[in-house]
C-alpha cells in the first residue's frame, strides 16, 4: 500500500497484521481518486471515517487538502495511522481520533465542515445506511461537500439520502465506490 501521487508520491504506509483491517486496495485507491480529481479539486478539509491505515486521508493530503481527520475505533491501528502521518511528513495537519464513528458524529454534529467525506466501512456492516444517513442530516460538510463510501458490490445503497444525490458509481473488482453530492451542487451524472 502507497501513496500515488502528490508530495508524499511513492511512500508505502504501515498496516496492521491480520484481516481486521481491510485498506482498500491499490487498484481501487488508483480509481478512485482518478475519478475525483477528473471532477473536483482535492482541498480543504477532509474527514476518513473507518480510516484503518489513512490511506484516502494521507492521499488526499499529498495532493494538498489543508488538512485530515481520522477516525478509528482500535487503539493499535490508530497508533498505525500516526505513524504513517509522521513517515509522510503530515504529522501536523492530520489527527486521529480513536472511537466509534458513530460517537465521533455524534460529538462533532453541527460543528465540523468538511469538504471531502471518505467512508470505508467493513462491507458487511450492518451500519452503513444509517452511517450515511446520519453524514447527509447533521450538517458536518460544506456547502458543496462531497461523500465518497467504499462498499461491497452486495451491498445496494439508495441514489439519493436526503438532499444528497449519487452523482458517480464505479466498480473495480469486487469492490465499488458512490460518490454522493447536495443536491444543488451535481456536476455530473452516474
Amino acid at each position: 500500500m502507497r501513496v500515488i501521487t502528490g508530495t508524499a508520491k511513492g511512500h508505502r504506509l504501515k498496516a496492521p497484521r491480520g484481516l481486521t483491517t481491510r485498506p482498500m486496495l491499490d487498484r481501487v485507491k488508483e480509481s478512485l481518486f482518478s475519478t475525483l480529481t477528473t471532477h473536483y479539486t482535492l482541498h480543504g478539509r477532509i474527514l476518513d471515517l473507518y480510516a484503518g491505515t489513512g490511506s484516502l486521508g494521507i492521499e488526499c493530503l499529498s495532493r494538498g487538502a489543508t488538512g485530515a481527520d481520522f477516525v478509528e475505533q482500535n487503539t493499535h491501528v490508530c497508533h498505525i495511522i500516526r505513524e504513517n502521518l509522521v513517515h509522510t511528513g503530515f504529522r501536523d495537519q492530520g489527527h486521529v481520533y480513536c472511537m466509534p464513528v458513530a460517537r465521533y458524529l455524534q460529538r462533532r454534529a453541527s460543528t465540523a465542515c468538511y469538504d471531502f467525506i471518505f467512508m470505508d466501512p467493513p462491507y458487511a456492516d450492518p451500519a452503513i445506511e444509517p452511517t450515511i444517513r446520519t453524514i447527509t442530516t447533521i450538517g458536518i460538510s460544506t456547502d458543496h461537500g462531497v461523500l465518497i463510501v467504499g462498499h461491497s458490490p452486495r451491498v445496494v445503497l439508495a441514489d439519493a439520502y436526503g438532499e444528497w444525490q449519487r452523482s458517480k458509481a464505479r466498480r473495480v473488482g469486487d469492490s465499488c465506490f458512490s460518490i454522493y453530492e447536495h443536491t444543488d451542487g451535481i456536476r455530473s451524472t452516474v
